[in-house]
């Protein structure tokens, strides 16, 4: 509800919702009329969508098999939680140098089984999006299953040897008994994930330098105040 610049953030004056309706010469120039930012709330909102709904069903699946006992169990746990360790800007420069367009591993991998390889991931603005949600798929997935982990080993195993002896199949186990015991965890990582999703910017900047295309809501207010040092 301010009006104050960067350069002298003590110099503000208040100026109530003129910021979101403010009009010059009969044409509104206010936030809530600006094309951009309409855009960078629909992409934020497409990201949040997109990348939490494919890692709650990844992460259910890695939960899953990481529940299971087996030979190097604990090997895999490793290997799965890796990518969450990994900070945002060293996975975004990964993903960056792997989408390359001309010596990237991902247009390679394509091009090994016969499909388009040439495709520019970062400057084509209908696969950018999609670029950004297969990175921060690939390192918040691990957040999820470890989520939905810890809520599967609380289920006591008397339950589904009683469901075998009553002749439930594995998907009637899993819809009455697992899905049910893990709700609560499962709404409360769902929760953390999409607040988190909602603010998304590191990801993007480094990734695609905050396009038009993939600009987020945090991405348009960095824009406002350092390249406009509008402080609002």
């Amino acid at each position: 509800f301010t009006d104050a610049m960067l350069d002298a953030p003590q110099e503000y004056q208040m100026v109530g919702v003129a910021n979101y309706f403010a009009r010059q010469d009969g044409v509104s120039i206010g936030v809530l009329s600006d094309p951009l930012w309409w855009q960078a709330v629909g992409n934020t909102l497409w990201f949040t969508f997109t990348s939490v709904a494919l890692e709650l069903l990844l992460g259910m699946l890695l939960a899953l098999l990481m529940n299971e006992k087996f030979r190097g169990q604990g090997l895999v746990r490793t290997a799965i939680l890796i990518p969450w360790a990994i900070p945002t800007i060293v996975s975004a420069k990964m993903w960056g140098w792997m989408f390359h367009d001309q010596y990237g591993v991902v247009n390679d991998l394509l091009g090994n089984i016969g499909l388009p390889s040439h495709l520019a991931w970062i400057a084509e603005p209908s696969l950018s999006m999609w670029a950004v949600v297969i990175a921060d798929v690939w390192k918040t997935t691990p957040f999820m299953a470890l989520m939905l982990l810890a809520a599967l080993q609380l289920i006591p195993g008397d339950l589904y040897e009683a469901a075998k002896v009553d002749g439930a199949s594995p998907w009637q186990r899993f819809k009455r008994i697992t899905l049910p015991l893990i709700m609560p965890a499962l709404v409360v990582a769902l929760i953390f994930r999409v607040m988190d999703s909602m603010r998304i910017f590191d990801l993007i900047y480094v990734l695609t330098s905050n396009s038009e295309a993939t600009m987020s809501i945090s991405g348009y207010a960095r824009e406002q105040i350092v390249s406009y040092q509008d402080m609002g």
